[in-house]
């Protein structure tokens, strides 16, 4: 599309796991480690776990996305052994095999998407736009991503979350642009996709496993399954 002039990213599920919703590949990891969980456990498990990280600053500016995953892995696991599903002196060693099964995912997902950050930042200014805990860049400078984002609008630094669209509005404004000049890329339709849009911008939606509690998602115009689509569209 001719008027696209910035590129905004989502970071988690969108670049870092192809398209997924998170809490499908911890899942993943669960059963890699050994660890059968009936599906509503886990889920509530994985929502508590948000909710706690989000009351109490359990991860700090300098923790990457391998720390992170241990302090998640060890938050979950600690709610499933409170309902009894979990020993207790299990927790270490399934913790760290969760965190590493989700690190090394995450790094697969990375590479499979750098080709592509490759093509499109030499071509366009890329803002990053993420719902993080306020160590995106840290977890960035481990991965080799950093470079690709001069510019980062993180929830935890600016105060707003997706799915308000003032998040995005942000990104544009560092990008200098107009919202009908910016694409913004994300894997969630209701925290990405119809937030940006509110404000004008083109959208490319990344389809990937969606959260277990998800209704059935409507059909949308600019899908992709894969990032590398994005070099052939733009």
């Amino acid at each position: 599309m001719e008027n696209i002039k910035g590129i905004i990213f989502d970071y988690g599920g969108t670049i870092d796991c192809c398209g997924d919703h998170w809490a499908c590949v911890i899942r993943d990891a669960y059963e890699a480690a050994g660890l059968s969980i009936e599906l509503d456990d886990f889920c509530d498990a994985y929502v508590y776990a948000e909710r706690e990280l989000a009351r109490t600053r359990h991860i700090l500016p300098e923790h990457t996305f391998l720390d992170m995953m241990r302090i998640k892995a060890r938050i979950e696991l600690e709610f499933l052994q409170e309902k009894g599903l979990v020993e207790v002196d299990a927790i270490a060693s399934l913790g760290e095999k969760i965190a590493i099964y989700c690190y090394e995912h995450a790094r697969a997902c990375i590479e499979e998407a750098r080709p592509t950050l490759d093509y499109l930042g030499e071509r366009y200014p890329m803002v990053l736009v993420s719902n993080f805990y306020g160590n995106v860049s840290a977890v960035l400078r481990d991965f080799d991503l950093l470079r690709y984002f001069p510019t980062i609008v993180e929830s935890a630094v600016v105060g707003i979350r997706k799915p308000d669209p003032r998040i995005f509005g942000l990104g544009v404004e560092a990008l200098g642009l107009k919202p009908a000049e910016v694409l913004v890329v994300g894997d969630s339709l209701s925290k990405d996709i119809i937030p940006a849009e509110s404000l004008g911008c083109h959208t490319a939606w990344i389809i990937g496993r969606q959260w277990f509690r998800e209704k059935e998602l409507p059909p949308h115009a600019g899908t992709i399954k894969k990032l590398s689509e994005l070099q052939s569209l733009y």
